[in-house]
């Protein structure tokens, strides 16, 4: 595959599908997912589950030959991964992003010009007069069971009963929830409002891997309750873990980098025209994974989301991937109302559904999200094409999906055909990688759909399309 470059957008052609990126790294697997210990400096402060790893925006960064001047754009930038891997690579980026938290957490590892030396005796200040305020409580935040059997002599902090029905049920126990609540009330007082921020984040990941409840697998459960956990000690040590990052960091060049709190298929107005260089991002796959979810815990605990209504207006926000977000009045699948292919998937799972009897109110909307998810997508190239420079590369991060019914959704292929419809040329399909689904007994392979924006070749092109044409791929 020959070499991309910004410089020079005249010298790209249309390439076929390939395995590039991962053969340069020598592994197609799971492990490809994996963040690297090499990585964890500011990725590590608080990030999804299963986010895309830095290693594969560095291969992109490098194969599309950004460099100093260009600016990237994330119009899906979730806890900030391109973001932060291009500003360590000393380059200019902007990110897109609808979930509070998720903004919050880019926003935050953004932030490098908090002294380490001041975040570091500050937390150190906090946790210890949380340790003994919560051994007056007697909670104490040591979980040993020789030492902690200390009569309770005050009643537990807890979340108000609207806040509290928000969470999956059994999320935290009390135990954890009244240190982590002591916490979140000393760090109200006691850091401004620069440093609070880094401090809120820090709880936010000592809330979900060490206090909490949650296992996470395809969707995020709750594993057996357990009746204690420390909360402060973690805490502290994720708060001198930043202080160590922003050590490391101090010496880096400054760059422009800004997160905007935004719905990614109305981006139009958000910049001037031609502001980005290139994209690199991770959308939501259509699946059954719902965002809102997953990060529940963290943003009741953190107030970003207090209600129920607070809830239903980020969900509206949000690409439509599951069936917990699909409402009434969505229209999105108007824009792929004449894609036959995406057409013909509906119609297959509808069909399967019907066949099995299914008949949930899920279920039922199986074939809807489907057309949701993908004329959202539309929507978002659809809007984003007046924001690139002529020349500008892209690449989507996506993956087949079968978690409807077992009818293989092949997001790469489809993403693909929305865009050359759209007016993008449609580099490549790179193979990140792979896994062996056992259910349908096939491959499903997660890609780097790279684009190309040529710019508009004549007058009134900027007239969005309102359906994208058929498609002759098939799955």
């Amino acid at each position: 595959m020959e070499s991309l470059t910004l410089r020079s957008p005249e010298s790209r052609t249309k390439q076929g599908r390939g395995d590039v990126a991962a053969q340069a790294r020598g592994k197609i697997g799971p492990e490809a997912n994996r963040l690297q210990a090499q990585d964890r400096v500011v990725h590590d402060w608080y990030r999804f589950v299963l986010s895309f790893p830095p290693h594969l925006v560095r291969d992109y960064v490098r194969k599309f030959e950004i460099g100093p001047g260009a600016c990237v754009l994330d119009p899906f930038c979730g806890t900030g991964t391109t973001l932060v891997e291009c500003r360590k690579l000393g380059l200019n980026c902007t990110g897109i992003e609808a979930n509070p938290i998720a903004h919050f957490a880019s926003h935050v590892k953004l932030d490098w010009q908090v002294g380490p030396g001041t975040l570091r005796s500050r937390a150190e200040s906090v946790a210890e007069a949380v340790l003994a305020q919560l051994d007056a409580d007697g909670v104490p935040d040591s979980c040993d069971p020789l030492f902690d059997r200390k009569p309770h002599v005050v009643r537990l902090m807890m979340l108000n009963l609207r806040e509290s029905q928000l969470l999956l049920e059994n999320s935290i126990s009390p135990r954890p929830a009244h240190k982590a609540l002591r916490l979140r009330e000393e760090l109200s007082t006691q850091f401004g409002k620069r440093l609070q921020d880094h401090a809120r984040l820090a709880l936010a990941k000592t809330l979900v891997f060490s206090a909490s409840n949650l296992r996470f697998g395809p969707e995020v459960g709750v594993g057996k309750p357990k009746e204690d956990a420390s909360v402060v000690r973690p805490w502290l040590d994720n708060m001198r873990s930043m202080a160590d990052d922003l050590r490391v960091l101090r010496d880096n060049p400054r760059t422009s980098t800004a997160v905007h709190a935004a719905d990614s298929r109305e981006v139009g107005g958000l910049f001037p025209a031609e502001s980005f260089d290139a994209v690199i991002t991770s959308p939501p796959y259509p699946n059954e994974k719902d965002y809102s979810r997953t990060t529940r815990l963290e943003s009741v605990f953190l107030g970003f989301v207090r209600s129920k209504e607070d809830l239903r207006a980020l969900k509206r926000t949000l690409i439509r991937s599951n069936t917990r977000g699909v409402y009434k009045a969505d229209s999105d699948d108007s824009h792929v109302a004449e894609h036959s292919e995406i057409q013909r998937i509906a119609a297959e799972i509808e069909g399967r559904r019907i066949e099995l009897g299914k008949t949930s109110g899920f279920e039922r909307l199986y074939a809807r999200v489907t057309m949701l998810y993908f004329g959202g997508m539309s929507r978002h190239l659809a809007d984003l094409r007046p924001l690139l420079r002529p020349g500008a590369l892209l690449a989507y991060v996506v993956g087949d999906q079968a978690s409807y019914l077992q009818i293989m959704i092949r997001t790469g292929q489809l993403l693909a055909s929305i865009a050359d419809s759209l007016g993008y040329e449609v580099v490549g399909l790179e193979l990140f990688r792979s896994r062996f689904a056992t259910a349908t007994g096939e491959m499903l392979r997660e890609e780097v759909v790279v684009l190309r924006w040529p710019g508009y070749k004549k007058k009134g092109a900027r007239r969005n399309r309102e359906h994208v044409g058929d498609s002759k791929l098939k799955s």
